[in-house]
């Protein structure tokens, strides 16, 4: 049985137009979620930021300021849907606040060993979403 090769090499290639983007958004979100994201923190005081943004390897320069989300994945995903509204340009902010620990930078050096100062509290978050994925921190709102 002989079969043509071009319907194979058309898949292919086609795969290979459609596949970047997609693993692009997915590096994106992994960031994202690297960077903004802990469902369960454990103290949110200063040796809490000390430790997460050390870990995160956000301490290479040392970050100034660094916002962590702490609620599950998929709330904050819908904020690209449902649980969000449009916020200036093509930003979301929550419609409801989130539990949130922000880590300042406190001086010095920006080389490692960085110390940093924690806040913590309730907060609408804006973040920037892709096809329905939150890529970007952008700010969080204290909820008065």
């Amino acid at each position: 049985m002989s079969m043509s090769l071009g319907p194979l090499l058309l898949v292919f290639v086609l795969g290979l137009v459609v596949i970047p983007p997609t693993l692009a958004e997915n590096e994106r979100y992994k960031k994202f979620l690297t960077q903004h994201y802990d469902a369960h923190p454990g103290g949110r005081d200063d040796r809490y930021c000390n430790k997460i943004m050390d870990e995160r390897e956000l301490t290479s320069p040392c970050k100034e300021v660094n916002t962590f989300v702490h609620d599950t994945k998929n709330n904050i995903k819908a904020i690209c849907g449902e649980k969000g509204s449009p916020y200036g340009d093509d930003l979301r902010i929550s419609n409801n606040p989130f539990q949130v620990t922000t880590c300042k930078h406190s001086g010095g050096s920006p080389r490692p060993p960085c110390e940093y100062r924690a806040s913590k509290g309730f907060r609408y978050i804006v973040i920037g979403c892709e096809d329905g994925w939150p890529v970007h921190f952008d700010e969080s709102i204290i909820n008065a």
